[in-house]
């Protein structure tokens, strides 16, 4: 009789051990859910910040068209590509690169833009880069841009260079690639990149 109930207390410490176990895997699944939640939520409040980011980079670009030949460090704007820039301190670079690497910093009102913390907590920066080798004027050679044709009218001559009605003389108009990084800073401190390419007519 004294070895069954020594048996029987043997299987209930083992069930209890399978229960607190069985416990523990609840309280960790439900832990993950959560963090797994709240990042999808952040993402997704971070995307709907780093919008407001983007449009604010185009119309900053849209009302100073005529200050983009040359980097404007205070706006958050520079003239080149800067392909050797970290922009977010991962350390991804063309392979052209070679150190030492730059890393952009966000916090810096001489390299970004920040906008005003929104309703959701989230802090927005930006900058922009023109998508040219060098400063100065659009060279299609060493930015990336786009040529479109307008019909205008044919020369009738040589000598008379008159215009015909109807006639075509193809007119290029180049248009300039510009990649807009944004980053967004939540309450927690997590942060989340965002990167659009926007081209606008020169």
């Amino acid at each position: 009789m004294n070895r069954q109930r020594g048996i029987v207390l043997i299987i209930a410490l083992i069930v209890l051990v399978a229960m607190t176990l069985a416990s523990v895997a609840m309280v960790r699944s439900v832990d993950t859910s959560s963090i797994i939640a709240g990042n999808i939520a952040f993402r997704q409040g971070g995307v709907a910040s780093a919008d407001a980011g983007v449009e604010a980079a185009i119309a900053w670009l849209g009302a100073n068209s005529s200050l983009l030949e040359k980097d404007r460090p205070g706006k958050g704007y520079f003239a080149t590509g800067q392909d050797c820039l970290d922009l977010t301190g991962g350390g991804h670079f063309d392979k052209e690169c070679k150190p030492p690497f730059a890393v952009l910093d966000w916090k810096s009102p001489d390299s970004v833009v920040t906008l005003p913390q929104d309703a959701a907590g989230n802090k927005v920066s930006y900058v922009i880069h023109r998508m040219c080798a060098a400063e100065g004027a659009v060279d299609g050679g060493k930015c990336a841009a786009d040529q479109s044709a307008l019909s205008e009218g044919r020369s009738q001559g040589i000598a008379t260079q008159e215009k015909i009605y109807g006639d075509i003389d193809m007119v290029s108009i180049s248009r300039v690639y510009y990649r807009v990084t944004v980053r967004v800073e939540g309450p927690r401190n997590n942060a989340s990149f965002i990167q659009a390419i926007v081209s606008l007519p020169v």
